[in-house]
């Protein structure tokens, strides 16, 4: 049986004009800002309004580690939602902007997939309503003035050596890894050693997902630390007077923007920091102001728990208040038998015994999810090449650990295929179980919460790193930075820091590579293994299938 491509089901879809969705919200249309007649903006002054309601419950889909396979996190996202809209419930759904780079390089799109999509699925996937280019200028305008700063006079006395603050863009393009600036003349600056990192992996980004209101935007905005001085004193962005104009530049792209599942359900797209490089979540002004709109709020954390779900927990959830309700937990027959042994061109044959030696990795993700005191459902996304078998494996595996596993078939069905889960979600969220708390206090030090998350979550036995990066870590405390949670930037495809160990790997070493302030995020970065903020393009490209039809139609997105 063939079955469409998800371009071509995201262009049959019946949309609905997104007043008729905001209704359903009961939002006016006043509050809306229209881009075109399929996606708009919340005003602010609607979402201030909101404040004396009452929140809904919370739920974060998370996934096992990411592999060649597929888990479609994202899809079992949507999915859940229109399950729960399906059943009666009052639900919307709060996910990240993709960026760029993806889409023209190997991931893709991040819109969903078969009948569980968001739409429009092209407009989402790339230009959308501008938020990405927004971030881009204003961390860029940063970059300026401190180059300008320099050029003129230099009053801070800023170091051009101890510069920070890169650049970015919203591409994958490794040329930019690591430039030289400033050539040419003293017309031009002053000549120094720069880079560019991925817009998804810029510090706005990230608190421009943090930030609760404007007002704490530009107060984050005004902390960044873009350097240091000649006296090795850091030098903040109000220092150099941007945080104002920067904020301007994301006055209007700080207000959520709300499209639709492909069977009319309201979703707010808001924000895309990597989960590999920064805190993989969407904005905290969408979560907050879907809570207020809806009894039920699916959101979800880039890639595998180990890196989104904690910094979910440890990051969002700890600046922000919020507190998760129910956790689920996403899985495939093919990423299992992946993580079992089996090679990508053999997954298509059923093979129990991979399967189960692959559960090995979703059971320490329970584990994990577990320390963080919120209940957790295992999602099977459900694959037409699935067999009977391989599913009762899953599911007695889980419920040896206590865990309620269900098959969904959204991809194929939609909603009508999530409803079991849907009901075992519902049931968990309104039991008001959850005894939701950190990883770790404030007070531990920077290494010891580093050394704590690498033993906890990663399954290592030390992290081991060389005295530079030891001096690092002891500098940020005595600049007073040392009560800022860890963001671990790790790659996603293992618990270790070596992309090729799958399954559930214990007792290894963890290296830290570097560590990088986020003073305006008001999180510490810590770099292990041989993970990049600038991605690459693969050798084969997306963008190489991407282009205009007989049309003038947008084809090969996917």
């Amino acid at each position: 049986m063939t079955y469409p491509s998800d371009l071509e089901i995201a262009n049959a879809a019946n949309k609905k004009p997104i007043d008729e969705i905001a209704n359903s919200l009961d939002i006016n249309s006043d509050s809306l800002i229209r881009f075109g007649d399929d996606k708009a903006k919340l005003s602010s002054k609607l979402i201030n309004s909101l404040s004396k309601k009452d929140d809904g419950k919370l739920i974060l889909v998370t996934a096992i580690s990411p592999t060649p396979a597929g888990e479609g996190k994202t899809t079992t996202s949507v999915g859940l939602v229109d399950g729960l809209c399906k059943i009666g419930k009052k639900a919307m759904i709060c996910l990240r902007e993709p960026s760029l780079g993806p889409c023209f390089g190997m991931k893709g799109g991040a819109a969903g997939g078969g009948y569980a999509q968001v739409i429009p699925m092209t407009d989402i996937n790339l230009h959308f309503t501008g938020d990405f280019h927004a971030i881009g200028a204003a961390h860029n305008l940063l970059s300026a003035l401190i180059d300008n700063h320099i050029h003129w006079e230099n009053k801070l006395n800023i170091d051009p050596r101890r510069i920070t603050w890169k650049r970015v863009v919203d591409m994958n393009d490794r040329s930019l890894r690591d430039i030289t600036c400033g050539l040419g003349g003293t017309g031009n600056g002053i000549p120094r050693q720069s880079g560019y990192d991925i817009t998804v992996a810029s510090e706005i980004m990230a608190i421009f997902c943090l930030a609760s209101d404007i007002d704490d935007l530009q107060k984050r905005i005004g902390n960044i630390v873009i350097g240091y001085s000649r006296s090795n004193e850091p030098v903040r962005a109000k220092e150099l007077n941007a945080d104002g104009a920067i904020t301007a530049l994301l006055k209007d792209a700080f207000q959520p923007n709300l499209v639709q599942t492909l069977e009319n359900n309201p979703a707010f797209m808001h924000g895309g920091p990597f989960a590999n490089i920064a805190h993989g979540c969407n904005s905290v002004v969408s979560t907050k102001t879907a809570l207020k709109l809806a009894d039920y709020v699916v959101t979800e954390a880039g890639f595998g728990a180990d890196l989104g779900a904690e910094k979910f927990f440890d990051i969002k959830c700890r600046k922000s208040g919020l507190k998760p309700d129910a956790v689920v937990l996403v899985a495939t027959t093919k990423a299992l038998k992946m993580h079992g042994g089996v090679k990508k061109d053999e997954l298509g044959s059923e093979d129990v015994d991979a399967v189960l030696k692959g559960c090995e990795n979703l059971g320490k993700h329970i584990e994990n999810i577990g320390k963080f005191g919120v209940p957790v459902v295992v999602a099977i996304n459900d694959y037409v090449s699935d067999t009977p078998n391989e599913h009762e494996q899953i599911i007695n595996f889980c419920k040896n650990l206590g865990v309620q596993c269900k098959i969904s078939s959204h991809w194929e069905k939609g909603g009508e295929g999530a409803i079991d889960l849907a009901e075992e979600v519902a049931r968990i969220a309104d039991s008001n179980s959850s005894d939701f708390k950190t990883l770790y206090e404030n007070e531990m030090s920077l290494w010891d919460k580093t050394e704590y998350i690498a033993k906890n979550i990663y399954g290592a036995s030390e992290i081991i790193a060389d005295k530079k990066v030891r001096n690092q870590f002891k500098k940020l405390e005595d600049d007073g930075f040392g009560s800022y949670p860890i963001c671990m930037a790790k790659t996603q495809y293992s618990f270790s820091t070596d992309p090729l160990l799958m399954g559930a790997p214990s007792g290894h070493d963890v290296p830290i590579k570097e560590v990088r302030l986020s003073a305006g995020a008001e999180f510490i970065v810590v770099v292990c293994g041989e993970i990049m903020t600038m991605p690459g393009l693969p050798r084969v490209p997306a963008a190489e299938a991407i282009g205009l039809d007989e049309h003038k139609e947008i084809k090969g997105l996917f």
